[in-house]
């Protein structure tokens, strides 16, 4: 595996800003051998246990852009609805770079032919640990596999989000380790799974699904999400960030200087919070609501019933806006600009596709071989269908009257669209259920 040339021009954009710096850590890489004369420094991770890291990556880690993954919260918004999530990108890429090791490290143990060598692992180590630092890094279908999906990146950020949100993982990585290999399809060398494991890898993405489901797309983590980001909007011509020379950026340029987009961290939110600056009063005050739990409200989610993707765009506020009851209408104006239309994809990673079909096994009676295995090989039980979208609506208002208002202009624009009915559109409009005749034949 001929890594090394690839993902040395790939690491300059993570090494050191300081040339000195840069030379120093290049050094470290071309002489990897030497470094194992060394101490292997060793992280005390929850999710890995004791994980050791070669010098090399310990040069990279203690750089102001590692750093400042410290200060990154790995699920954003998602603190504010689990308390229990407040781990940042900093230990994630510490895990990332971990498991990375681990797997070709495994395939080195396992089939020695591949000539894989100690500057490759490293090299394999430095895209892991490097992957969030802002450009993306697919290696040899190790970080980030788009291929099929699957990657250490997903295998260590499920098992930590996991243990931090309180929610069951019945993904076990540890076996798919003891079961991959490389495998040669049509004169390419892929990574191949054992055949006996492909219930173990829907078991996977099937957690990602949750994970989705029950957290990531949480409808108040994604609602306290949109406020934050329109707070950030507010206070972007008005937050100054100095960059190198003492150049001065906004939120939104700060990624054009590295010394500049350093300083992009969760500390943004608190700078805009605690300040004075009357220019800032706008977005500040959105962050006040934030932390008073005075959020938009949620009126209700619903899905679309034919297959077309559903593009987030302002006509459909308006159109929302628009939707008046057509029977016993609420004697109140709602504007479309105080309408929220979220939406939300969930999948399996590789929208209307089965990721499984991109995958390729082995069997135990030939190894060298790569086979596809079907959905119908596997289990009648699984999923046909691997891509849904929904469609949450709310409103900026904390008046009940107003609030319950927009819920029936919500109802009424489901029925005309041919969405589906909302959980609670029996409670909140039920003088318009009985006007759309597919809702009522709809079994109990």
């Amino acid at each position: 595996m001929e890594v090394h040339c690839r993902l040395s021009s790939q690491c300059l954009f993570f090494l050191p800003s300081c040339p000195s710096e840069r030379l120093e850590v290049l050094a470290c890489l071309r002489q990897p051998r030497q470094q194992h004369m060394e101490v292997m420094k060793v992280f005390n991770d929850p999710i890995h246990g004791h994980i050791e890291f070669h010098p090399l990556l310990i040069r990279i880690i203690d750089t102001p852009q590692f750093q400042r993954l410290r200060y990154i919260k790995q699920l954003g918004g998602t603190y504010f609805v689990f308390p229990g999530a407040s781990h940042n990108r900093f230990e994630h890429s510490l895990g990332v770079g971990h498991l990375a090791g681990c797997l070709v490290r495994t395939l080195k143990d396992r089939q020695p032919d591949l000539g894989i060598t100690q500057r490759d692992i490293l090299c394999v180590e430095i895209a892991g640990l490097c992957h969030d630092l802002g450009q993306n890094i697919f290696l040899y279908e190790i970080v980030a596999n788009k291929k099929n999906g699957i990657d250490v990146d997903k295998w260590d950020y499920f098992a930590r989000d996991c243990h931090h949100l309180g929610i069951s993982n019945n993904f076990d990585y540890k076996r798919l380790l003891v079961f991959t290999r490389v495998c040669e399809v049509e004169n390419q060398k892929h990574i191949c799974t054992r055949d006996k494991e492909v219930g173990n890898l829907y078991e996977m993405f099937h957690t990602r699904n949750c994970l989705h489901r029950r957290a990531y797309q949480h409808k108040t983590g994604n609602i306290i999400e949109i406020m934050i980001t329109e707070a950030f909007q507010k206070a972007d011509r008005f937050f100054e960030i100095k960059g190198s020379g003492g150049k001065v950026y906004r939120i939104s340029t700060a990624m054009e200087d590295m010394e500049a987009y350093a300083k992009l961290t969760d500390c943004i939110y608190l700078g805009i919070l605690h300040s004075s600056d009357e220019n800032l009063k706008e977005a500040r005050e959105i962050l006040h609501r934030v932390e008073r739990r005075e959020l938009y409200k949620f009126l209700g989610e619903t899905r679309p019933k034919s297959k077309k993707e559903i593009v987030k765009s302002n006509s459909l506020a308006e159109s929302i806006a628009n939707s008046k009851p057509k029977k016993d209408p609420p004697d109140v104006e709602l504007k479309a600009e105080n309408f929220i239309v979220d939406v939300v994809s969930m999948d399996y990673g590789m929208k209307e596709q089965n990721p499984i079909d991109n995958v390729h096994f082995y069997c135990k009676a030939d190894p060298s071989k790569a086979v596809k295995i079907t959905q119908e090989q596997v289990s009648s039980l699984l999923p046909r269908t691997f891509m849904e979208q929904v469609v949450r609506v709310y409103y900026k208002s904390q008046d009940p009257l107003i609030i319950s208002a927009a819920k029936q202009y919500f109802v009424q624009w489901c029925m005309q669209n041919d969405f589906t009915k909302p959980q609670d559109g029996d409670v909140v409009a039920p003088h318009l259920i009985p006007m759309e005749e597919a809702w009522n034949n709809m079994t109990s």
